[in-house]
């Protein structure tokens, strides 16, 4: 039998295990020494990165608030934080702080076709090319992600149904919209158009999801699978 024991976390070097701690069980399982640890990466030949960031916690009372104020001479005060380092702390600090003074995004939620063409023709409805997109959305049919599936010549696009699923996985979608544009200006479904349509629904079903509609984008309107009824 194979010896698996090497890749247990319990043999990776200190300054390697939080980082494999987060792959394994994901960000929140970390504490707040850990995730500095990664920031920091490596410590110094007497203590690990984690044993590092404790010490450097310690220092401003475990306060994140406090952390986030010190300054690189504050931080390449301990022994094994250089002024690259530091920068990456404070850095860290500054993304966390913008973070929380935007506050939590509302998402779109689809309910019509007409939204989706909103959305979608700034990005593609004047390009001289095909490109196809997706929308992935949550439960509740909002959009949580949208990505260029695949990028062609004016004659078409290739699209990668795998990649299509792999992503709506990555992201925890329940279905997905389908869009693409005709610099032509031709609001009509082409006979390969249907055809991807009905394999990526196909593909869909297999894992739970569903394709709620595909639309075909052009500079000054549109054209809905869903609306049209052959979806």
């Amino acid at each position: 039998m194979e010896d698996t024991t090497s890749f247990s976390i319990k043999y990776w070097a200190e300054d390697d295990k939080p980082r494999e701690k987060l792959m394994l069980k994901g960000k929140s399982a970390l504490s707040d020494a850990e995730l500095l640890a990664i920031l920091i990466g490596s410590g110094s030949r007497n203590e690990s990165a984690v044993e590092l960031s404790k010490k450097i916690l310690a220092s401003v009372q475990n306060n994140l608030n406090s952390l986030g104020k010190m300054s690189i001479q504050q931080l390449t005060k301990f022994k094994g934080i250089g002024k690259a380092k530091a920068i990456s702390i404070i850095a860290a600090g500054e993304l966390g702080k913008r973070r929380k003074e935007e506050g939590v995004q509302e998402l779109i939620k689809i309910t019509s076709s007409r939204i989706v063409y909103e959305i979608m023709q700034p990005i593609i409805g004047e390009l001289p090319h095909e490109e196809f997109w997706v929308l992935y959305l949550n439960n509740a049919n909002k959009i949580i992600y949208k990505a260029q599936l695949s990028k062609g010549g004016i004659t078409g696009t290739v699209v990668d149904v795998r990649l299509l699923l792999k992503t709506a996985l990555e992201h925890n979608a329940l279905s997905f919209v389908l869009t693409h544009n005709h610099p032509s200006g031709k609001l009509i479904a082409s006979e390969a158009d249907i055809q991807i349509t009905q394999k990526l629904k196909l593909a869909a079903k297999q894992l739970d999801m569903s394709v709620i509609d595909h639309i075909i984008v052009t500079e000054n309107g549109y054209f809905s699978f869903a609306d049209e009824g052959i979806l």
